[in-house]
């Protein structure tokens, strides 16, 4: 069973009175727990964290530290990440579709490294990056993904060898193929499938001249989730079998996100009101929408609410604090009856929650704390209680 982070009760209480809610907890314990997973089972894999899931700095700090590479998809990761000093080797900008200011800040900070999946794309960074190294976004099939990335990005594998020529043409350093099975995948038959389909496009490419030397096999490996199990492990050992068969003697890239961080951190909220509406429960949280519940809208996410009671459950509505009819979190969620000031552990919200957060309404954003840094303390606190 994958390791999660998950703060107890005593915890969440400790932290809630010293620091009042709502609450980030960033475990970097975790971060670094998960990076060395995916080490482990996908031996030899270049890691490129996705830096859109969670741009926490300490998150970066402690993925630098343990030698991970970073995925990068606009001017401003690429210059936060060239402020905190990661050197451009260990970049890649792959957003399919560029701006000229990302271009612009690749330039200047020594970035090299790009994915693409249209021909008007190829113009614009053998422009702005010429002898750029480039791999061709090749679109893969996966309807089971929680967020089917295919749909917006990827050249179909028929236009493939056209694109490649074309970047070729254009004077760029054309290396090779990138994919994305689609976020939260828990089936390695759609990761099996690409590879099949990348080997196919290697092997015409390859009689058409070109020594294509990297895959990037994207991110999409799933946390834990409700209803959902899953066994990590399992499906990397899966992808990694197919790797042997398929690219026994590529550099492999991923590039993923959530699996990093998704399990690290942890929110703590609290209940703000208690009403009943139309006949059914209502509870007001400290926390909405337009802050970590960010995910909710833009990430398909059915967060976890631990409420730390086992009283018979009932149907209620969950709403944020702000002053729009849209800031409802969920319906008919089964929740033990809450009462007013009642806390609530939100866990496995580290992924794609602060990153979208806003200041709507004037509603600050939940601030964030390092559970190591502050652990020592609140062992004390809670054991005084």
């Amino acid at each position: 069973m994958q390791k999660i982070f998950k703060l107890s009760q005593p915890a969440v209480e400790a932290l809630a009175a010293k620091y009042g809610t709502p609450l980030l907890v960033l475990s970097r314990d975790q971060i670094r727990y998960n990076y060395n997973f995916l080490a482990e089972h996908l031996p030899g894999v270049h890691i490129y964290y996705a830096m859109k899931a969670n741009p926490d700095p300490r998150i970066i700090d402690e993925l630098a530290g343990l030698g991970a590479c970073f995925d990068v998809a606009s001017d401003g990761e690429i210059l936060a990440l060239a402020q905190m000093g990661i050197a451009p080797e260990r970049i890649v900008y792959a957003n399919p579709v560029k701006t000229a200011s990302g271009l612009a800040a690749a330039r200047q900070t020594g970035v090299r490294k790009f994915t693409f999946d249209s021909e008007s794309e190829i113009y614009k960074m053998a422009k702005a990056v010429p002898g750029g190294t480039v791999l061709l976004r090749v679109r893969v099939d996966n309807p089971h993904a929680l967020v089917d990335l295919n749909k917006k990005f990827g050249a179909h594998p028929d236009e493939a060898l056209r694109l490649l020529t074309i970047a070729r043409e254009q004077g760029l350093d054309v290396a090779g193929l990138c994919f994305h099975v689609g976020s939260q995948s828990t089936d390695a038959g759609a990761y099996v499938d690409a590879l099949a389909a990348c080997r196919r496009i290697f092997d015409a490419a390859a009689k058409e001249g070109f020594n294509l030397r990297i895959l990037d096999i994207g991110g999409g490996f799933p946390i834990p989730a409700i209803g959902m199990k899953v066994d990590a492990a399992a499906m990397m050992g899966q992808i990694r079998t197919a790797l042997a068969q398929y690219f026994p003697n590529t550099e492999i890239w991923a590039e993923p996100g959530r699996f990093i961080c998704g399990t690290a951190v942890n929110l703590i909220t609290r209940v703000i009101g208690v009403q009943q509406r139309n006949g059914q429960q209502w509870y007001f949280l400290d926390e909405g929408l337009y802050g970590t519940f960010s995910g909710i809208i833009f990430d398909h996410w059915d967060f976890e609410l631990e409420t730390f009671k086992s009283e018979p459950k009932i149907p209620a509505t969950f709403a944020g604090p702000s002053c729009d009819s849209l800031d409802v979190l969920f319906r008919d969620k089964l929740t033990p009856p809450l009462a007013m000031d009642d806390l609530i552990l939100v866990p496995s919200c580290g992924s794609y929650t602060s990153a979208s957060a806003t200041v709507f309404n004037g509603f600050a954003k939940a601030p964030i704390i390092v559970w190591e840094e502050v652990k020592s303390e609140i062992a004390n606190l809670a054991n005084a209680c």
